[in-house]
């Protein structure tokens, strides 16, 4: 069981793998398949109840290829804490955390549009930056620099 005592206040949740301290900063490294559930608990129990963002990180080549970063804050407490999954570049699949915070809607959609991460049971997990017949994703490592060749010649 994975333990964290972040300002005093005690974070003991089955899913946290490993905490890590650094620059007065607190990160949780989650187990992938348990988020919701560490995510529900962070919600109710240590009452950080505001969801600042969702976000990526694309570590191409390596594997495990991306992490999703979680952004909680504790109005209470006056706390942050980050919340890390490694996950897969091989079809990347997370489940969603909309069931918890209604606010990761829109998060998890630009994560999908920008590095392809699916969000298992999100509501409406759709492009919301890129057109919707956008090739690609564009913070992926992998995606060419200046983006692949498009003729605007017929807009």
């Amino acid at each position: 069981m994975g333990y964290c005592e972040e300002g005093g206040l005690k974070v003991n949740h089955p899913a946290i793998l490993e905490t890590v301290e650094a620059l007065g900063e607190t990160t949780l490294i989650a187990d992938p398949a348990r988020i919701v559930d560490l995510c529900r608990y962070l919600k109710d129990t240590a009452k950080y109840i505001r969801l600042s963002t969702i976000t990526a990180v694309d570590w191409h080549p390596a594997e495990p290829r991306f992490e999703v970063v979680y952004h909680v804050h504790s109005i209470e407490t006056h706390k942050r804490l980050r919340v890390k999954c490694r996950i897969s570049g091989k079809d990347p699949e997370i489940d969603s955390a909309t069931g918890v915070w209604r606010s990761a809607n829109w998060y998890e959609r630009e994560v999908f549009d920008m590095f392809g991460i699916k969000f298992r049971n999100h509501p409406d997990l759709q492009r919301i930056l890129m057109p919707t017949d956008w090739e690609g994703h564009p913070l992926r490592k992998d995606y060419p620099v200046h983006g692949y060749k498009y003729s605007y010649s017929n807009e």
